[in-house]
C-alpha cells in the first residue's frame, strides 16, 4: 500500500465526528461558542452512533483494532481537547485555579480513554461503562450554556463546577449503564431543541 490506515465505511463516521470537533474549536477561537457547542453536540451523535455501524460492517480483525484505535483518538480531540478550548472562553478570566482545572479535565479523560481500551474486552464492558463517559460532556455542557442564554440566568461561575464534577466522574470507580435504544432518540431529540435554542436565542 502506499498508504497506512483502513479506510472504509466503518470508520466514516468517527472521522466526521473529529472534522466537527476541529470546526468546534475554530467556533471557538473566533468567540461563536453558539456554533462551537453545536459542533461537540454533534460530535456526541457521531460517537453514539459509530460502533453500531462499525459493528453492521464485516471487518477483518485488524480493521476492528484500527477502529477502536480511531474512536478513542478521536474522543479525546472531540470530548476532551474541544471542552478545553471551550472552556477558555467560558472561564472568562483565566488564572492559575482555572487553569488547573483544566489540566484536571484534561489528564481525567485521558486516563478515562486509555483505561476504557484496556477493560474494553471484558465481559463486564458489555452491560457497563466503568466511569463516566467522556462523551456526556457533549449533552451537559450544550444544555447548561442554552438554559443560560435563554433564562439570563448569568451563572458563569457554574462552568468550572462543571468541569471539575466531569473530571472526577471520569476516573471514578462506577458503573455506568450503556445507554438503550431510547437514550439515542432523547440525545438526538435534546441535540436539536437546544440547537434551536443556540441559535435563535440572542
Amino acid at each position: 500500500m502506499v498508504i497506512i490506515g483502513k479506510y472504509n465505511k466503518s470508520v466514516i463516521l468517527t472521522y466526521i465526528g473529529g472534522i466537527f470537533a476541529l470546526f468546534g474549536m475554530i467556533f471557538a477561537i473566533i468567540d461563536n461558542l453558539q456554533y462551537s457547542l453545536i459542533c461537540l453536540m454533534l460530535a456526541g451523535i457521531c460517537d453514539l452512533f459509530d460502533g453500531k455501524i462499525a459493528r453492521m460492517c464485516k471487518r477483518t480483525d485488524i480493521e476492528k483494532e484500527f477502529g477502536k484505535q480511531i474512536d478513542s483518538l478521536v474522543d479525546v480531540f472531540s470530548f476532551v481537547a474541544l471542552p478545553c478550548v471551550i472552556a477558555i472562553k467560558l472561564f472568562l478570566n483565566i488564572n492559575i485555579w482555572l487553569c488547573i482545572i483544566m489540566i484536571f479535565y484534561l489528564l481525567s479523560g485521558i486516563i478515562r480513554l486509555a483505561w476504557f481500551n484496556i477493560i474494553s474486552s471484558k465481559e463486564e464492558a458489555v452491560k457497563y461503562f466503568i466511569g463516566v463517559p467522556v462523551a456526556y460532556i457533549a449533552v451537559v455542557l450544550p444544555i447548561i450554556y442554552a438554559m443560560d442564554m435563554l433564562f439570563k440566568l448569568n451563572i458563569d461561575f457554574i462552568y468550572p463546577i462543571v468541569y471539575i464534577i466531569f473530571a472526577v466522574l471520569f476516573i471514578l470507580n462506577i458503573k455506568i449503564p450503556k445507554p438503550r435504544k431510547m437514550a439515542y432518540i432523547v440525545f438526538i431529540v435534546l441535540a436539536i431543541l437546544i440547537s434551536l435554542i443556540l441559535l435563535l436565542v440572542k
